[in-house]
């Protein structure tokens, strides 16, 4: 499929499978003139294919479908339009937005029913014939082991912008993310696996453009194989494949954020760019008795038919090709309920997750489901295949509301302390499942869930009506910016406990980029269309002191196999030793009071679990508190195995976080509002 050069000549093959005819047509090098048309001469079902010799890698190129005009009847072909080749890896000139791409007359009273005879191709990006030795296969990749990861999920260009070491020819490119500012950055808080925002080549929204703003996120893709041109740095497309391999020298996976749910033509009102013009009724998913109109489950205008055949290929070449020739290690599948829709909905062995599964490149890649959609019955958290992790929304809302005091919360942080096991422990899952996250993307940084109880989004132009309305924030007494110095010391306190509650839970910890450093958005919680300061990470500002707990908790983690065990914890008898793989105790060491309303304060006491196959004498005992109260409280230690006695590992409270103290040996006292995490030592090593 696509555009293939042999070294003598270039094949085309394009899918559709309602057309009377495919046009290919060639341009001019600077992309402004047709210098050729010509049909597709052969169809296998409904592939149509051509061969023309002696045409060369650098060609620009695009189809023009012919077919009914019939929206009634689900079919949208309009052969005055453009149409960009769904398989091509390159794209020359920009998308205008012009309402030449639409393919009905936006005078008309007859809205999309209408025809538009306009010629669209001066105002969309050509197709290019690839040079094959641009694509050739990555061998070399870095151990595929996410025994203990650590996920950090950043924008490709607003990560370097403002960094202050990163080159200037590479601030904002895919070559400034593996700068060597940046690696030293990312190594340092051990980070062992980047996701990036969306990669694939997205349009600006035409109400976007009309405010003068952009799609910054990139979540409105309209090609599957070809990398973001706006995000191209000195080496071009070479810059991507670049990325990757400094990324795999530092022992650094990447994993893409894909969105296979939906495209950038949107309803019945949007562009004819590409699956429009080729097939409406093959590519999208129409209303059942009203072709005319979409499914909608994305909330973005139309979805994306994976159920069809060609259409799901399109998606599976697609993941090949950037495993394959582009060398990611990993997928976040944005909306990833819609993938596994089926005519009466979600289907957990549906035919996208049948495909994907028993696919052996796809074998060996981290894959991630967002999983849930705005369609009926969406949300399926914990309903993915094994081989899928997902996104877990609830660890976010449990850690907020917990440490901002709710009512009730401490019962639900529990549950997602030891990997959502309510969720996630069946169908032999394992305890990294869950992708545990306090910000992403959407939403509030960290230090602005700290700073602001109401989102502040009117940059967004949209009347502050956009962006999420639970963010279960809490300003700590004053809305925004402040120096008041009690109100500041909450903030970082508070800070530090999500952190803390994050590194040492069950699961796979994600920190969104910047927030290790305090990074702020303004109050802006949908900062999808900010190209600019306020989406951009402010390095300037920086929170030295907070970056170096962050880096410090992360090497805690690491060393503690504790903290990120395969198998979940049930409390059931470890068969070495006799005792209970966890225990949940109140602060004078009594079993928890689950049931109290009040509860406030937690205690852990966490062993290697009780399902493993082969226990590890280095995996013995942490003991983790998280006390929320405004007042210090004195603590009862669990009994120390013989020859063993306890010391504070981590303590959010103190000034030297990470120093190993001495305590006990029955009670210590833990600070207001902070989490304290305990290991064992022997005795002779401080005798």
């Amino acid at each position: 499929m696509g555009a293939r050069f042999d070294g003598e000549g270039t094949n085309f093959a394009v899918f559709s499978a309602h057309a009377s005819k495919i046009d290919l047509c060639l341009f001019s090098p600077d992309g402004k003139t047709e210098i050729a048309r010509q049909p597709l001469p052969e169809r296998n079902g409904p592939v149509w294919h051509g061969y023309v010799p002696g045409l060369a890698p650098g060609a620009l190129y695009g189809f023009r479908a012919h077919g009914a005009y019939a929206p009634e009847q689900g079919h949208r072909f309009n052969s005055n339009k453009l149409l960009m080749d769904p398989y091509t890896r390159e794209l020359s000139g920009d998308w205008s937005g012009n309402s030449a791409t639409l393919g009905y007359d936006i005078s008309s009273s007859g809205e999309d029913l209408s025809f538009n005879n306009r010629d669209s191709a001066p105002f969309v990006p050509k197709s290019v014939v690839s040079d094959p030795g641009l694509f050739t296969s990555i061998e070399k990749r870095p151990c595929n082991d996410w025994s203990d990861p650590l996920i950090y999920e950043a924008h490709p260009k607003g990560l370097t912008m403002q960094h202050p070491e990163v080159p200037a020819d590479v601030k904002g490119t895919y070559e400034g993310l593996a700068s060597e500012p940046m690696l030293e950055h990312l190594q340092k808080l051990g980070v062992t696996a980047v996701e990036l925002l969306p990669v694939h080549s997205f349009i600006n929204d035409g109400f976007l453009r009309e405010k003068g703003l952009v799609n910054y996120w990139g979540y409105n893709t309209v090609g599957f194989f070809a990398p973001e041109p706006r995000y191209f740095g000195p080496n071009g497309l070479r810059g991507f494949r670049h990325m990757v391999r400094k990324f795999h020298e530092a022992g650094i996976k990447v994993i893409l954020d894909v969105v296979y749910n939906h495209t950038a033509e949107g309803n019945q009102m949007g562009p004819t760019l590409c699956y429009r013009g080729l097939d409406n009724a093959s590519y999208y998913r129409l209303i059942a008795g009203q072709p005319r109109y979409y499914v909608n489950d994305t909330g973005c205008g139309n979805t994306l038919n994976v159920s069809n055949p060609y259409v799901l290929r399109m998606v599976m070449d697609s993941l090949r090709f950037w495993v394959q020739q582009m060398g990611v290690d990993g997928f976040r599948f944005d909306l990833a309920t819609t993938l596994g829709r089926e005519d009466h909905g979600f289907e957990q062995n549906g035919g996208f997750f049948d495909a994907i599964r028993q696919d052996p490149v796809l074998a060996d890649v981290k894959l991630i489901a967002e999983p849930w959609d705005l369609g009926p019955g969406g949300y399926r958290v914990g309903d993915f295949p094994p081989e899928f992790a997902e996104w877990n929304d609830g660890f976010r809302d449990a850690t907020r509301r917990y440490w901002r005091g709710d009512g009730h919360s401490a019962q639900e942080l529990g549950a997602r302390l030891l990997g959502s096991a309510d969720r996630f422990d069946r169908g032999g899952r394992s305890a990294r499942s869950s992708v545990n996250f306090l910000t992403s993307h959407d939403g509030f940084t960290l230090a602005d869930v700290t700073r602001y109880n109401e989102r502040h989004n009117m940059a967004n132009g949209e009347n502050n009506a956009d962006g999420h309305h639970s963010n279960f924030s809490d300003n700590c007494g004053e809305e925004g910016v402040t120096d008041d110095p009690d109100t500041l010391r909450r903030r970082a306190r508070r800070q530090r406990n999500m952190l803390a509650t994050l590194f040492l839970s069950q699961g796979v910890p994600m920190l969104l980029a910047g927030d290790e450093i305090g990074n702020s958005q303004q109050g802006n919680n949908n900062a999808y269309c900010q190209d600019n300061p306020i989406g951009w990470v402010n390095w300037a500002e920086a929170d030295h002191e907070l970056m170096e707990f962050t880096a410090k908790l992360s090497a805690f983690r690491k060393s503690n196999r504790l903290l990120s065990q395969a198998r979940f914890l049930h409390g059931a008898t470890r068969p070495e030793d006799g005792l209970p793989d966890v225990e949940w105790t109140d602060l004078t060491g009594a079993p928890l009071g689950w049931r109290d309303p009040g509860l406030s304060s937690l205690c852990l006491t966490l062993r290697g679990s009780a399902e493993t196959t082969s226990p590890d004498e280095n995996m013995d005992c942490t003991f983790i508190v998280f006390h929320r109260d405004d007042s210090p409280a004195e603590v009862a230690l669990p009994k120390a195995p013989d020859g063993y006695h306890w010391v504070r590992a981590v303590d959010t409270a103190a000034s030297d976080v990470f120093e190993i103290c001495e305590i006990g040996p029955e009670f210590f006292t833990v600070d207001w509002r902070s989490v304290v995490a305990l290991v064992l030592m022997p005795d002779e090593a401080t005798s």
